[in-house]
């Protein structure tokens, strides 16, 4: 996959993302470009603060979605398109979850680590079938959330953005930047 995927798919995530945020019925904490504290504290700086969330820039963000989701869920080696549905699931509902739907759907064994069996069974899978199975599934397990009531709107409209630009990219488009 080309280079520029992974900035094309970070620029759509941030999209969703924002900026900072501490909503109460986030478990994430105090979350700024969708990283939360936790993370900035084991990526960056062991003593974060709130303040410090809030004055994070955006390529502290970048780095930590390079190594925590887009290398370790080998986004790199996956197909335009599926890259970025894998990518934003690992963003919006945790790597190991991610990859374990995705092995699911190729009938591997749920472990939640992507092996190299996993970039493999994906190559000769159906891109766009597998971004739909996907992204189906995502919005399922979505939906069993307890706190679909009060996220569930924005969390659907961004499943449905992801599947419209993954099929996209899938189908050989490329967003102008």
């Amino acid at each position: 996959m080309a280079a520029a995927t992974f900035e094309e798919a970070l620029d759509r995530v941030l999209v969703h993302e924002g900026g900072y945020s501490n909503h109460p019925r986030d478990p994430g904490g105090p979350t700024n470009f969708g990283i939360t504290i936790h993370d900035y504290r084991k990526y960056v700086k062991p003593d974060a603060t709130t303040a410090d969330m809030r004055a994070m820039p955006v390529a502290k963000a970048k780095v930590i979605y390079r190594e925590k989701y887009w290398d370790a869920l080998r986004c790199g080696a996956l197909a335009d398109g599926l890259d970025y549905a894998v990518f934003d699931y690992g963003v919006n509902s945790g790597v190991s979850r991610a990859a374990k739907v995705l092995q699911r759907l190729l009938s591997l064994p749920d472990d939640g680590r992507m092996t190299e069996a996993v970039v493999a069974a994906a190559r000769v899978y159906e891109t766009r079938d597998l971004i739909v199975k996907l992204c189906d599934e995502r919005l399922a397990f979505l939906k069993r959330l307890k706190t679909w009531p009060v996220f569930g709107a924005g969390w659907g409209r961004r499943v449905a953005e992801v599947r419209a630009a993954a099929l996209a990219m899938a189908a050989g488009a490329r967003r102008d930047t």
